[in-house]
């Protein structure tokens, strides 16, 4: 019972399988079969996106799936192909090798293992917390960005007209408008009525398997009126049967060329599915395990590359329908990769009149959602800054790289948290009359003294804002042209102070004292004052001079001063 326990921590599937209760397997078969149904066309469209044949995107939705649904924590997430990786996979694979070739194909799949790995480690080692570095406002600008890239490289599929693989969305145009006259008008009417009834289907009921009805219809027009003998381009001929172990093998030169785009598709593969992930989570009042979700997606990923599969993450727009649809246990996940691989033995001679530019319109139906403009209103009313970070990784994904752009826009992010920490808020403080309270005189009608300063730092104290926190007093003490004898630090926000800080602080007693102007202290959290402590602060400026409460400190400040004016 203890080993059972125990493989449990690590195999959630045995938490929930022994213990399945009947009730659940109704839901599960129905959101089961209804994600598979929206997941074989999804699969064939992104690995079509990501440059591989479409069977490469239906073996990522077998075994892949099957593992997470062993090793996630998730009830609801559904793993498999996703847009944002696709193209992710494309933009880099390319450059090492061409689109479709055996050799992209091979580092594609290569590709997966080194995402799986990434990732595995990430969560053994605990490193789950890695990931908050990448901000919302810099994910929302890459995803916006992103899925425009996305929605614009299909537009050859849905004219019927050749593009080349590009990142460039004004290439894309310029080209597209150059070959205008060259537009094939029954793929277009494909294209666009698969649009049009995408959205119909939508409107009608998201649960509606909306890509598998546009597949099948647009499917048996091509086939009834033979229109791949007019020009229509289709999918071709699919290889039938489950994918066979195998593994891949690349030259060190070309996975030390492939390290960035892995660890750029491990992040956002994870913060992509985690963030699905712990939405519905929240809903349905369970918990999501972040390092247990990393070593599962990783695991996905390695069984990936070892079944010629490329890589997968939890995609919002699946994992939204398997859980409307009625998903409660990681059974739906399973019964999804029951019905892919039900496919891949009996229909794939079906797949062959699937016209391009059908999937071409899943594809951009897909990510259209995904230009965030809420997000952009938001951040416009709330922190305009942070509008600055999406505008900086939007316009930098869209000019510079896929790659790139997120790396800009995470190193922008961090460089920003740098200087807000190194020019920390700070307050002058003033007594709210009839209270013993402190607040913002900018904020509050309150009560000063011309003769003691209170001021509060809201960070940490670190040989970052050291200057800052020097030049701060200075000026205010200068503004007062020498009417203050106290200085009243408020530390309720300080919980940090490194030795620079320490040393800054030794230097303004000095500096201040030979002015006679004392230094007080009110709401020194312990971590803090152990530090002033053992420097010989404390001893220095007296542990008369700290206080639990700021009013008492300005009112000992006060009464000494008056008694050495007498």
């Amino acid at each position: 019972m203890k080993i059972m326990s125990s493989l449990s921590r690590w195999v959630p599937i045995l938490e929930w399988l022994p213990v399945y209760q009947r009730p659940n397997l109704r839901g599960d078969v129905i959101a089961g079969l209804t994600t598979g149904m929206m997941l074989i066309p999804q699969a064939m469209s992104y690995a079509l996106l990501a440059g591989l044949p479409p069977i490469i995107g239906l073996y990522a939705s077998i075994l892949p799936i099957v593992a997470y649904a062993i090793f996630g924590t998730s009830r609801q997430l559904a793993v498999g192909p996703a847009a944002m990786i696709a193209l992710l996979v494309t933009s880099e694979v390319g450059r090492l090798a061409d689109a479709g070739s055996e050799q992209y194909v091979v580092l594609a799949i290569f590709l997966s293992l080194m995402v799986g790995v990434i990732q595995f480690l990430m969560g053994a080692l605990r490193l789950g917390f890695i990931t908050n570095f990448m901000s919302h406002p810099v994910i929302s600008g890459f995803t916006s960005a992103a899925a425009l890239i996305i929605g614009f490289s299909q537009l050859g599929h849905l004219l019927g007209i050749s593009l080349p693989r590009t990142e460039n969305i004004a290439k894309i145009i310029h080209l597209t408008i150059q070959q205008l006259a060259l537009i094939h008008l029954p793929t277009l009417v494909i294209g666009l009525g698969g649009v049009i009834l995408l959205v119909v289907l939508k409107k009608i009921s998201p649960l509606l398997p909306g890509p598998m009805i546009v597949v099948i219809i647009s499917t048996l027009l091509v086939w009834g009126l033979n229109l791949d003998h007019m020009g229509v381009r289709t999918v071709g001929q699919v290889p039938p049967g489950l994918p066979i172990f195998s593994v891949p093998d690349v030259d060190s030169s070309q996975w030390l060329s492939l390290l960035p785009i892995a660890l750029t598709i491990a992040f956002m593969g994870f913060i992509e599915s985690i963030a699905v992930a712990r939405k519905i989570a929240r809903e349905k009042r369970y918990e999501i395990d972040a390092n247990k979700e990393l070593v599962a997606l990783g695991i996905a990923n390695i069984v990936a590359s070892f079944f010629k599969a490329m890589p997968v993450a939890g995609g919002f727009g699946r994992t939204a329908v398997n859980n409307s649809a009625g998903a409660n246990t990681a059974l739906a996940s399973l019964i999804t990769a029951a019905v892919i691989a039900i496919a891949l033995v009996f229909f794939t001679p079906l797949f062959y009149f699937i016209p391009k530019a059908i999937l071409g319109s899943i594809i951009m139906l897909a990510v259209a959602s995904l230009v965030d403009f809420q997000e952009i209103k938001h951040l416009w009313k709330v922190k305009k800054e942070d509008l600055g970070l999406l505008g900086l990784t939007f316009i930098a994904t869209l000019t510079i790289g896929v790659k790139e752009g997120i790396f800009i826009g995470i190193g922008a992010s961090l460089l920003w948290f740098v200087v807000k920490t190194t020019r920390p808020h700070y307050a002058v403080l003033g007594r709210l009359p009839g209270t013993r309270d402190y607040r913002n005189v900018l904020r509050h009608s309150v009560e000063t003294d011309n003769g003691v300063l209170v001021l509060r730092f809201d960070a940490q104290f670190y040989y970052g804002n050291v200057s800052f926190l020097k030049e701060t007093i200075k000026k205010h003490l200068h503004d007062t042209e020498g009417k203050v004898h106290a200085v009243v630090i408020d530390a309720c926000s300080i919980n940090q102070l490194d030795s620079s800080a320490d040393t800054a602080l030794h230097e303004l007693l000095d500096e201040y004292r030979v002015k006679q102007i004392e230094f007080y202290f009110s709401y020194v959290k312990g971590p803090v004052l152990d530090v002033m402590s053992r420097s010989g602060f404390v001893q220095r400026v007296g542990s008369d001079h700290f206080f639990n409460n700021t009013h008492d400190a300005v009112i000992v400040a006060r009464e000494r001063q008056v008694a050495e004016i007498k």
